[in-house]
């Protein structure tokens, strides 16, 4: 009964997972510059990886293993978006502009 639960836990995690690796691909392809698609690829990518990471850390079956996966997935979570703020504040010092889309650029204050 218990491998049965940990086999959906762990196919719901792949799925959920995979899902949010879709909504970061399509959000690259179809987002009109560079700082949405940053937006995505941060946002949803790290969950996205993050919640495959869970999954192989359960299906793993060992406590250790999982201990691992649940340090790599804060990891994820603590740095994406980090580093994707610094990515988008050199990439908007170097002069990528916004998509005409855009309504408001509140970096041009922070300009040094």
């Amino acid at each position: 009964m218990m491998d049965i639960l940990v086999a959906v836990l762990t196919a719901c995690l792949i799925l959920a997972g995979a899902g949010f690796a879709l909504v970061a691909a399509i959000g690259l392809n179809r987002l009109p510059d560079i700082y949405t698609r940053m937006h995505a690829a941060s946002k949803a990518g790290t969950v996205g990886s993050g919640l495959l990471l869970l999954a192989v850390g359960l299906h793993a079956g060992d406590l250790s293993i999982f201990a691992r996966a649940i340090a790599g997935f804060f990891f994820f979570v603590l740095t994406a978006p980090i580093s994707a703020h610094l990515l988008a504040m050199a990439a908007h010092k170097v002069g990528y502009r916004l998509s005409s889309h855009s309504t408001r650029d509140e970096l041009k204050d922070y300009e040094s």
